[in-house]
């Protein structure tokens, strides 16, 4: 693989929304080159007689069905007692992203 620039960095560290020091992007940038170079030897193993398979112990499931239980349950409006922030039956929370999609 080749060397990954500074600005391969940059990018990625835009993308996951990280600011980065100069020193920061030196050692990401050797971290991230060693980490694709181990990937790109997943290329020189022989898989012509591997089977594909998308799990290994033939277990379908191995969890419980979901039971209602009246008596554990929080009705909403105890669940609503602790806030003041409601309207018609629901929390009001700050908005998450905007219509750009953006925090």
């Amino acid at each position: 693989m080749g060397k990954l620039s500074s600005d391969d960095v940059k990018h990625v560290a835009q993308l996951a929304k990280l600011s980065l020091t100069g020193q920061e992007v030196k050692k990401f940038q050797k971290q991230l080159e060693k980490v694709i170079d181990y990937i790109s030897e997943l290329n020189e193993i022989d898989i012509k007689n591997v089977e594909p398979t998308s799990q290994m112990t033939g277990l379908t499931n191995v969890y419980r069905n979901d039971k209602v239980v009246s008596e554990n349950c929080l009705s909403q409006e105890n669940a609503l007692s602790g806030t003041s922030k409601k309207h018609n039956g629901y929390f009001v929370v700050e908005a998450l992203l905007t219509e750009r999609g953006d925090a």
